[in-house]
């Protein structure tokens, strides 16, 4: 099967920090762009980051800029997210994106899994 997997989520309080991780299997990892991105009933799907095949590259999003890091292995076809001073407006759910999210239809069509919810409350 081709499908990534992702774990990690929970609920943390303001100004904590959670590291999700995303296991991918069925498919080269090491030959594609990967992305986090995050869905909430507000905003609806947008992308958080975006790191390259070999992990020399990464693009944050703005109001994650500083405080999140994303890091990947090929070896054992993982990506992380390390995420540090999260705020309630980081609360959603996580999915692990193959591919570029700023990709025209990436964010709709791209292989992602069921996701992982994140609850930043105090």
């Amino acid at each position: 099967d081709i499908r990534v997997v992702e774990s990690g989520g929970g609920l943390v309080q303001p100004g904590g920090s959670l590291t999700l991780s995303c296991a991918a299997s069925g498919f080269f990892f090491s030959s594609y762009t990967m992305s986090w991105v995050r869905q909430t009933p507000e905003k609806g799907l947008e992308w958080v980051s975006i790191i390259s095949p070999g992990g020399t590259k990464t693009t944050y999003r703005d109001s994650v800029q500083g405080r999140f890091t994303v890091s990947r292995d090929n070896s054992n076809k993982t990506m992380t997210l390390r995420m540090d001073s999260l705020k309630p407006e980081d609360t959603a759910v996580y999915y692990c994106l193959r591919g570029s999210a700023d990709t025209p239809g990436a964010l709709a069509n791209g292989l992602r899994g069921q996701g992982t919810l994140v609850i930043v409350s105090s």
